[in-house]
């Protein structure tokens, strides 16, 4: 895989994600109807905006997290795999009086991304953008592509890796050409396995994988990138501020990067249990190796008092598998 990562750490890669869900919602009412459901703030959004944000229980557990694009007068949710006509369900069932309608766009809309040294180079050319104003987005925020081969086609910026990062969106029947664009532009196909790689090396949770319906974000480390502690009310809202005013945002556990030594050969798994000082503190969520091939790399959750960078750890059962905290994921 280091050959791999050099290819894109000096170029780019892109990567189908026809496979995760999108959420379209319509109306003069969308942006109210969003606030006063999500955890991050939709209101004052532009269009070319976007934001990260999570869906909760009135208990503060996860429903689902967003990726919200203000696209004109409507808004589109880029959502976890497998669950956009839930999530659209969902949403349509809490629509009372407003003017909204919150239709699964999932079929309708392909989604590409693509990350690299050169990314924004390579997707400027491609889809005939300017890469000084890619390189210059804000995460979340998008651009529209002019020639792309068909209407409606745009990029956001995203933060799914340390290397920069780009997610193309068009009408599905211009999947194909996106892709061939992109390929013609010196992209060539970026291996699921590097993918999940530069995921968890970057630290970002995967909804279903290393959050569930059980976690509360602030667990996950999302305050800072799914958590609008100025808005006005969401759903679940109260717990958050009561962990973050009254508890000092503690939570019981914290989701962590962890660095196996480089001499650990047979890889950990997710539902290992994680042990700190011979004692149980949590379990692993995600393993990759490293993009650089040097090492083991994971995605677990420890004790809050053990979630610290440089503390040592081991996998239950197997002292010779010892980790590094890396540092908090988020």
């Amino acid at each position: 895989m280091s050959d791999q990562y050099r290819i894109i750490s000096d170029g780019a890669g892109w990567l189908d994600r026809a496979g995760r869900g999108r959420v379209r919602f319509r109306g003069s009412d969308a942006a109210s109807f969003l606030q006063a459901l999500v955890s991050n703030e939709v209101a004052s959004l532009q269009p070319g905006q976007g934001v990260y944000a999570t869906y909760l229980t009135p208990q503060g557990r996860m429903i689902a997290d967003l990726r919200i694009y203000r696209r004109g007068d409507s808004f589109v949710a880029d959502v976890a795999p497998s669950t956009g006509a839930a999530l659209a369900e969902r949403f349509d069932q809490l629509i009372f009086a407003e003017d909204v309608q919150s239709s699964d766009a999932t079929a309708e809309l392909s989604q590409t991304t693509v990350i690299g040294g050169r990314a924004a180079e390579i997707v400027g050319e491609a889809l005939g953008m300017d890469a000084a104003a890619l390189r210059a987005l804000p995460v979340w925020a998008q651009l529209d592509a002019r020639d792309a081969g068909g209407d409606g086609v745009f990029v956001v910026r995203t933060d799914d890796a340390t290397l920069p990062s780009f997610d193309v969106f068009g009408p599905a029947g211009a999947a194909a050409s996106i892709r061939e664009r992109l390929a013609g532009a010196g992209a060539g196909e970026l291996p699921r396995e590097l993918a999940e790689s530069l995921r968890i090396d970057a630290g970002r949770p995967r909804f279903g994988v290393d959050m569930t319906e059980q976690t509360i974000p602030l667990e996950a480390g999302l305050l800072d990138r799914a958590i609008g502690t100025g808005k006005g009310c969401y759903v679940g809202q109260e717990v958050i501020i009561r962990v973050l005013h009254r508890g000092g945002g503690r939570v019981a556990k914290r989701l962590v990067r962890l660095a196996f030594d480089p001499g650990v050969v047979e890889p950990p798994a997710a539902g290992d249990a994680i042990e700190a000082g011979g004692k149980p503190t949590g379990t692993i969520t995600s393993v990759a190796r490293a993009p650089d091939d040097s090492r083991w790399i994971a995605l677990g959750y420890t004790h809050r008092d053990v979630a610290e960078e440089g503390r040592q750890v081991t996998i239950a059962g197997r002292p010779d598998a010892g980790a590094t905290i890396a540092g908090l994921a988020g």
